[in-house]
């Protein structure tokens, strides 16, 4: 039993690694007024885009890859929502759409009809010492690649700097009310610009663990709704850093107990537990609404002002 819940506990933190980059990077964005369901390209696009330059250079050359192509996606989502004011949502699922049939293509162009078997270096797990021998916890939390380190810092970094510094303020004060922030001489519009920006870094990381840190290779549509789920994750977090990070570990858990039923011998089919992440994810829409408090001006279009 203790070898099960261990096993449940290190696949719940792998697998919200990636959920809680691409979630976390979501808040930013959603903070600002702007819901990016263009998400899901970025995470795709970083995936892809951390193979490709880990094979130049190496797994941390591959993460940089992963950033700079999740941040393309997101500056073609930025110039038609933000620059052009173009609907949100249908922008979103266009670029979605384009990153998922641009990877595939990409993928095919660059390494063949063989490329399903193409491999790259991945992080090895580097345990901590003594914190790793904490029974059961330990190595789940503790005996993780570096890269689910750097999301344990990024969590209260993003806490502090959202609550107490001039530039999360003036996110907050633009997802609230775009135009007052105008008359304090603050440009909503750019500030919505930077925060997709680096929605699509975080995004573009998430994808890049995915093929970095975890499966060591890519495949079309690995991504796997990962984008929609993180957003999501955001409005179960209530748009607040610490609430996103348990909503990932939520969503891992769920995603993780197939692990834990395979360690119990359990014979249930493996196709029950794969949906169940989905399912939760339309669970949580759905009783979420009306007793959340999302950014006021979430969603609508502000003025063009820069």
């Amino acid at each position: 039993m203790t070898d099960a819940m261990t096993a449940f506990l290190e696949g719940t933190i792998r697998t919200a690694t990636p959920l809680a980059f691409a979630a976390l990077g979501e808040t930013v964005v959603e903070r600002s007024g702007i819901i990016n369901i263009g998400l899901e390209g970025s995470v795709i696009a970083g995936a892809l885009a951390g193979l490709i330059a880990a094979g130049h250079g190496g797994v941390w050359n591959g993460f940089a890859g992963a950033a700079l192509g999740g941040m393309l996606v997101s500056a073609i989502f930025a110039l038609f929502a933000v620059g052009f004011r173009s609907d949100q949502i249908i922008t979103g699922t266009a670029v979605s759409m384009l990153a998922l049939g641009g990877t595939g293509t990409f993928y095919r162009l660059l390494y063949g009809a063989s490329g399903a078997a193409l491999t790259t270096p991945t992080l090895s797990p580097t345990a901590i010492p003594f914190l790793s021998t904490i029974p059961v916890v330990g190595t789940a939390l503790f005996a993780q690649p570096s890269v689910t380190y750097a999301v344990y810092v990024l969590i209260p970094v993003l806490w502090w700097w959202m609550y107490h510094t001039h530039a999360g303020l003036a996110l907050r004060a633009v997802g609230e009310n775009p135009n007052a922030t105008i008359v304090a001489g603050i440009s909503p519009r750019r500030v919505q610009l930077i925060a997709v920006l680096i929605g699509g870094l975080l995004g573009g990381i998430s994808g890049g663990t995915l093929v970095l840190a975890q499966a060591g290779t890519f495949a079309e549509g690995m991504s796997a709704g990962r984008g929609f789920i993180a957003i999501a994750i955001v409005v179960l977090g209530r748009w607040r850093p610490w609430g996103v990070a348990g909503a990932a570990l939520i969503f891992g858990a769920a995603s993780a107990l197939q692990y834990f039923f395979q360690a119990l011998g359990s014979h249930l089919p493996y196709q029950l537990f794969l949906a169940f992440p989905y399912v939760l994810t339309l669970v949580a829409l759905a009783t979420a609404r009306g007793r959340t408090n999302a950014p006021a001006a979430l969603g609508q279009r502000t003025l063009q002002t820069f």
